[in-house]
C-alpha cells in the first residue's frame, strides 16, 4: 500500500532520513521504533505528505503521493501528529467532526455525524462528548485527537507516539483499539513508538531507525531478538516469553552493559 524509494530528507548539513527503502503491510500494525532522533517522527510525517522530501518517493498504492490531490490523499490517510495542540475552546464532538472535513467540507451529513459518533464510541469518550478540550487532562486530549483521526475514515492511519501522555490502563486500551482497526476493519496503522514492549506485542510489523536510516525491518517475531534491540539501542536486553507475552526487560538484563 505504502512504499519509500530512496527516501531522504536534510536540513542544512543534518539528514534525518537517509535513503529508506520500505514497504508498509496493508492491513497490519507497523511500528516504527528507534532512539531519539533516529527519524521516525519525519518518516512518518513524509508518508503523510506533511514533510516534503528532499529526495526520492512516498508511493501509494503504486502511485507517486505528490502527484495525488490533497483532498483525494486525506481520503485514503489521516495523520495524528506528536503532541497535537489547538487553541480554538472546542468540544470533543467538535474536534472530531474536522475528522470528517475531506467528505462534508465542514457541512457534516448524517454519515459524517454517524463516524463521528462511532469513532467517540469506539475510544469510549462518549462522556466527554461535551466537553472542551482545555478542560481535558493531557491523556483525554491524546484520545480525542485520535478519535478525530479514526473518524477520517481512512485505509490508512499515520500516528506520531499515540501513547503520549496515556496511562498505562488507557495505554492499553488504545493499542487494543488499533489492534481492532487492524484484525476487524482492515485498516493499516503506522505508528512511532517508544515502548518496547507494546511494539513487541502489539505490532504485526516493525521498522527499526536509527540515525535516519532504517536498521531492520519485518514481522515481529523475526526481527525482535536481544541481538538486534541491543544494537539499535545500545543496551542489554533479556527477552523473555510466556504464553501470551513478549517481554524485552531493559532494566537487568542478564550480563554486563557495553
Amino acid at each position: 500500500m505504502i512504499k519509500t524509494k530512496n527516501l531522504t530528507k536534510v536540513y542544512g548539513d543534518n539528514q534525518v532520513i537517509s535513503d529508506v527503502n520500505i514497504s508498509v503491510p496493508h492491513g497490519k500494525l507497523t511500528a516504527l521504533i528507534g532512539p531519539n532522533g533516529a527519524g521516525k517522527s519525519s518518516l512518518l510525517m513524509a508518508l503523510g505528505r506533511l514533510l516534503e522530501p528532499t529526495s526520492g518517493e512516498v508511493l501509494l498504492d503504486g502511485q507517486e503521493a505528490s502527484t495525488i490531490r490533497h483532498s483525494a490523499y486525506a481520503k485514503k490517510i489521516a495523520t495524528q501528529p506528536q503532541s497535537p495542540d489547538i487553541s480554538l475552546r472546542l468540544t470533543v464532538e467538535e474536534l472530531v467532526s474536522f475528522g470528517r472535513f475531506p467528505y462534508s467540507k465542514g457541512a457534516l451529513t448524517e454519515d459524517d455525524h454517524r463516524e463521528v459518533d462511532d469513532a467517540i464510541s469506539f475510544l469510549s469518550l462518549e462522556p466527554l462528548r461535551a466537553t472542551l478540550l482545555d478542560e481535558l487532562s493531557g491523556g483525554q486530549r491524546q484520545m480525542a485527537f485520535l478519535a478525530m483521526a479514526i473518524a477520517q475514515q481512512t485505509e490508512c492511519l499515520l500516528l506520531d507516539e499515540p501513547l503520549n501522555n496515556l496511562d498505562m490502563k488507557h495505554s492499553v486500551q488504545v493499542m487494543r483499539a488499533l489492534r481492532t482497526l487492524c484484525d476487524e476493519k482492515a485498516r493499516t496503522v503506522v505508528m512511532v513508538i517508544h515502548d518496547i514492549n507494546f511494539a513487541a506485542n502489539y505490532s504485526d510489523h516493525i521498522i527499526a531507525m536509527r540515525r535516519g536510516a532504517v536498521q531492520f525491518a519485518g514481522p515481529v517475531d523475526e526481527v525482535i531478538s536481544e541481538e538486534s534491540l541491543r544494537s539499535l539501542y545500545d543496551l542489554n536486553f533479556e527477552i523473555t516469553h510466556t504464553r501470551h507475552v513478549r517481554l524485552c526487560n531493559y532494566f537487568k538484563p542478564t550480563g554486563k552493559f557495553q
